[in-house]
């Protein structure tokens, strides 16, 4: 094993320090005829290494900077946590205002993303030519290509996904040049083209990924065919809502095939929802409930020291910790969606000190300390969850309110409350069209509080105008959700250009 991470290891390095050869280029390749690469891919061992760097680098991408994944889900949302003043400015963004110098070098720049693209498109250009005989180790050659294709397929649509949420128009590469140095600079492709890409994406990673797993180990943090059916799923919704946001009329298209992308998943995921007893396990991982995540387990040394979980707890979690954690639960998510006394599970589960002025969220609280015998070392065991079954069942509502369908949008709504709550409060059909999304919004901020989806959420079905200060509806129109591109990113390529609303901004 210790073998397997060393080659690991040089495999990552090398691809990180040839991506980094040419400062003139944007988006770094891996050359084929870099030394290294000579005697690689030559067995399924090496597809097996080159795919867990990929996920390295997709967990890289998105951790990176703050837990970049719950900035940009979450933190600009500022009604629901607060981040507290630490000398980076990177409390700035809850204002709206993400033009701080350190937010522009770091969660303006999408370079990780594109060094996991890179991967991807390696591991899809050199896997799909391994022979038969190169991988005769395997039981069935074929399914071993195809399974690693998928994920690699997968980890790609996965990278631009989150980038098209967060930037809009980005640089479309899928290549994987021979020579970084003859590498084409690219401009910005249109959001609807990316969008286009990550669907064809989803497509050919399905049909070439089984919904079971190769082994037990890689159940839920790598990718079958039920992420990719997740993936798609949003995909549509996001599409169907924000491709076009000067209407608040959802695609009917786009939201009739998340429609049925949803049902697929549910009948053929094999996906159950634990009983709620159990409901703190979901986010240790591996959950009955988990589709996709992130692997940040102790149990493999993955865990983190610095994850967004490990920002909320003071030292009645951590020994030695901080007595005021950097990030507290802003009151009025509380009183917004629990108002006070309630009997709601996820309210006793998730938080603490309910009462003060910094509520604490401890939804992620799984400390494993690596010098167990003193009690130091602290890292937290919970892995990143990036898709589960709660998810697609509520919004199963959300796609109800967007046909019309009051109705069975108020039923998924109840019964899901009834879930979590012995006293629930439940809705009825005097509510409105509008009254009810409202509602939808609430139980979607109580379910996902912490998961890195609530800004997306309160962009698709308009609700930011009740939860985010900021953000007025003429920003709104003009896209000024999308975040500015970090400046040092376009400076050495000319057809690159500043994200609309930031232009003059930054």
């Amino acid at each position: 094993m210790r073998n397997i991470y060393k080659k690991l290891s040089i495999f990552c390095s090398v691809l990180v320090l040839i991506s980094l050869s040419s400062c003139k280029k944007l988006l770094e390749q891996t050359p084929k005829n870099s030394t290294y690469f000579q005697v690689f891919w030559k067995n399924a061992n090496d597809a097996r290494y080159a795919i867990s760097g990929n996920y390295s680098m997709v967990r890289a991408a998105i951790t990176n900077y703050n837990d970049r994944y719950y900035m940009y889900g979450e933190a600009v949302a500022k009604n629901y946590f607060t981040i507290q003043y630490k000398g980076d400015g990177l409390e700035g963004i809850q204002t709206g205002d993400f033009t701080f110098q350190y937010n522009l070098e770091n969660l303006g720049n999408y370079t990780n993303f594109y060094k996991a693209i890179a991967m991807s498109n390696l591991v899809i250009k050199n896997v799909s030519k391994m022979t038969d005989d190169q991988l005769k180790t395997e039981d069935n050659p074929t399914a071993f290509r195809n399974n690693i294709l998928g994920q690699a397929l997968f980890l790609r649509a996965f990278s631009y996904f989150m980038m098209v949420r967060v930037w809009g128009d980005v640089p479309i590469v899928t290549e994987a040049y021979d020579d970084p140095l003859t590498a084409p600079q690219l401009a910005r492709s249109p959001k609807a083209e990316v969008m286009k890409l990550i669907e064809d994406d989803c497509h050919k990673a399905a049909g070439l990924l089984t919904w079971s797993y190769t082994s037990a180990g890689d159940a839920k943090v790598t990718a079958n065919a039920g992420a990719v059916y997740a993936l798609l799923a949003h995909l549509y919704l996001w599409r169907a809502t924000m491709l076009d946001v000067s209407t608040d009329t959802p695609n009917p298209i786009d939201v009739n095939s998340a429609d049925t992308t949803i049902n697929t998943l549910m009948a053929r995921g094999g996906y159950s929802l634990p009983d709620t007893s159990k409901y703190k396990n979901v986010f240790i991982g591996r959950s009955s409930e988990g589709i996709f995540e992130i692997n940040m387990s102790e149990n493999t040394l993955e865990g983190s020291n610095s994850s967004i979980g490990m920002n909320f707890l003071n030292q009645s979690y951590i020994n030695q910790g901080a007595t005021n954690p950097r990030d507290f639960v802003t009151p009025k998510y509380l009183s917004e969606h629990y108002g006070s006394g309630s009997t709601d599970i996820r309210y006793a589960n998730n938080f603490e000190l309910v009462s003060s002025t910094q509520p604490m969220c401890v939804k992620y609280k799984n400390i494993i300390y690596r010098n167990y015998a003193q009690q130091l070392d602290p890292y937290l065991s919970n892995n990143m969850i990036i898709f589960r079954l709660s998810d697609f069942i509520l919004l199963k509502a959300e796609i109800a309110l967007y046909k019309g369908d009051k109705a069975t949008a108020i039923s998924i709504i109840n019964k899901w409350r009834t879930r979590f709550n012995k006293n629930p409060d439940l809705i009825d059909d005097s509510y409105s069209l509008s009254d009810v999304m409202y509602e939808y919004g609430i139980e979607r901020g109580r379910e996902f509080y912490l998961e890195g989806e609530i800004f997306y959420d309160l962009l698709r079905t308009r609700e930011y105008q009740n939860h985010v200060d900021w953000l007025t509806m003429p920003r709104f129109r003009a896209e000024g959700y999308y975040w500015p591109v970090d400046p040092a990113l376009f400076r050495q390529n000319p057809l690159l250009k500043q994200t609309k609303y930031w232009l003059g901004k930054v």
